[in-house]
């Protein structure tokens, strides 16, 4: 199942690419405020989904764009969760950071999951209890143990409230932290707190499919995931913390307000 995912994965890297060659050519909707989808999205978005079930005609699909296939809730227990283009705004500007994101979840539980950066051709991969991989060597978040050390990854959601309560949670981590970076990209956020360059990342408002795959690299490279308040259930709720163990457990009290 690991190896079907990279194969979709690297399919809809090759759209990607070839469109990132002439981005003026893509086409654009605007989903909401600053919210947009694109032609690449859609069409890498279909190429993940014709290979997967082309090997799995009965898994269930949970994806960014078509959204939920009608099994979903039904008689499956297996259901990829696929986020094609993560990072669309970056990619419409030709701002090379975005990745392919594909998790596959058996009874509600992420257990295979594949993020790839086709701009660095960094292929990260995992499975629940056979550790984390990037580019086939093994991967771990950082040790280190004081959040004053600590490189962290954020991202706001679009609207005004979003960003207001990204302002206030960044003043308060900033002035705790080494640095805060944004890079647009939670998907490939939570893969590079797995690889150990970055020490944490948390953000509100994300959708299942930016954190599926990302959890899933960071918990089995050594790291916690959870929600603002510390508990688990952030797949649904959408607000993620995730860091090194101690990191993690002096970003919760500050961002616990914030839940």
């Amino acid at each position: 199942m690991l190896n079907t995912a990279i194969k979709a994965a690297r399919r809809a890297a090759t759209v990607i690419n070839r469109a990132a060659f002439d981005v003026d050519r893509v086409t654009i909707t605007e989903k909401g405020h600053n919210d947009f989808v694109t032609d690449i999205d859609q069409a890498a978005e279909q190429a993940i989904i014709e290979t997967l079930l082309k090997a799995y005609p009965d898994h269930a699909i949970l994806a960014e764009e078509s959204g939920p296939s009608k099994n979903l809730h039904d008689e499956s227990d297996f259901a990829w969760v696929i986020d094609p283009l993560d990072g669309t705004t970056n990619f419409m500007h030709g701002y090379p950071n975005y990745c392919v994101s594909i998790a596959l979840m058996q009874r509600g539980i992420v257990t295979q999951a594949v993020i790839y950066d086709p701009v660095r051709n960094d292929l990260f991969t995992a499975s629940k209890g056979g550790g984390a991989y990037l580019n086939e060597k093994r991967i771990r978040v950082t040790s280190h143990d004081r959040i004053g050390k600590a490189l962290l990854c954020s991202g706001h959601g679009a609207g005004p409230r979003a960003l207001a309560e990204y302002l206030k949670m960044y003043e308060v981590m900033a002035e705790r932290c080494h640095g805060i970076r944004s890079g647009g990209s939670a998907a490939l956020e939570l893969a590079n707190v797995a690889a150990g360059r970055s020490d944490g990342f948390y953000e509100k408002g994300l959708k299942i499919w930016d954190i599926a795959a990302g959890s899933l690299l960071v918990t089995e490279a050594g790291g916690i995931v959870g929600e603002f308040s510390g508990e688990s259930a952030y797949l649904h709720k959408g607000d993620v913390v995730a860091a090194a163990p101690k990191v993690f457990g002096q970003m919760i009290p500050l961002l616990a307000p914030f839940a």
